[in-house]
């Protein structure tokens, strides 16, 4: 059995933030793979399915974001499982919007909700930190993070996401540089595709058209079989004049 989990901060009000990038991603995951409707136990948001015939819990802590750890930690001892068979969505400012990458422990970066983690069920969990971009400076952070997305940022978001959930089997099955290949996939654009007319930087080739055929010439140019033969005609009657004359 493995262990998704999204984090984000609970309550309408945090929906679209930055900081519930998390959440969005198990949102999706559920309904892409028709997990029941989702229960709470301990302070936490759960469901559970299958996904490639592998049962598969997902939780959203409905703790804030701060105190995320607590929460699953009761999830995992109520399955009776370690911190090995859990994978942790969220949001990562040091990657760029719509970008993902893949870790196992390692430092919180200074992600409350993976300080949170930390502490409570240890460091030895999958990590799928999704990119949103860093403001420029540290103290709009606060402000940054608790945020909705713009609305190109928030397309892009939704096109990775629903792509990770696509490819969500390579990610159980241990083969994170595949899911992470396949799912970034999405976000190149289809250079197979031809693009429109001018679309190259400069204005579209005009179409070429056959050359209209010359003018036809009178008295000009060389003489056909029938004027060779006048031509013969009229110099043998201006020769018998000139024996008449």
């Amino acid at each position: 059995m493995q262990v998704l989990v999204g984090l984000g901060n609970p309550g309408r009000q945090y929906e679209g933030h930055r900081h519930n990038v998390g959440f969005m991603a198990l949102d999706l995951i559920a309904a892409r793979y028709h997990a029941p409707k989702w229960k709470e136990r301990a302070n936490a948001l759960v469901s559970e399915c299958r996904i490639g015939g592998a049962k598969v819990v997902l939780v959203k802590p409905q703790s804030f974001m701060n105190r995320s750890g607590q929460p699953l930690r009761h999830v995992l001892d109520f399955w009776k499982l370690k911190a090995d068979a859990v994978t942790v969505f969220y949001d990562e400012l040091d990657l760029q919007p719509a970008k993902m990458r893949i870790k196992r422990g390692g430092g919180s970066g200074g992600h409350n909700g993976i300080k949170s983690l930390d502490a409570h069920i240890g460091q030895n969990y999958r990590r799928v930190r999704i990119g949103i971009g860093h403001p420029g400076h540290k103290d709009r952070v606060a402000g940054y993070v608790l945020h909705d997305f713009g609305r190109e940022e928030r397309a892009r978001l939704d096109t990775l996401l629903a792509s990770m959930a696509d490819n969500l089997q390579r990610l159980l099955d241990g083969d994170e540089t595949g899911f992470m290949s396949l799912s970034m996939q999405a976000m190149v654009p289809d250079r197979n595709s031809s693009p429109p007319q001018g679309a190259r930087g400069g204005s579209p080739e005009p179409k070429t058209r056959p050359a209209p055929p010359p003018p036809a010439t009178i008295g000009k140019g060389p003489p056909t079989a029938l004027g060779a033969a006048l031509s013969r005609l009229l110099n043998r009657n201006a020769d018998k004049k000139t024996d008449k004359d």
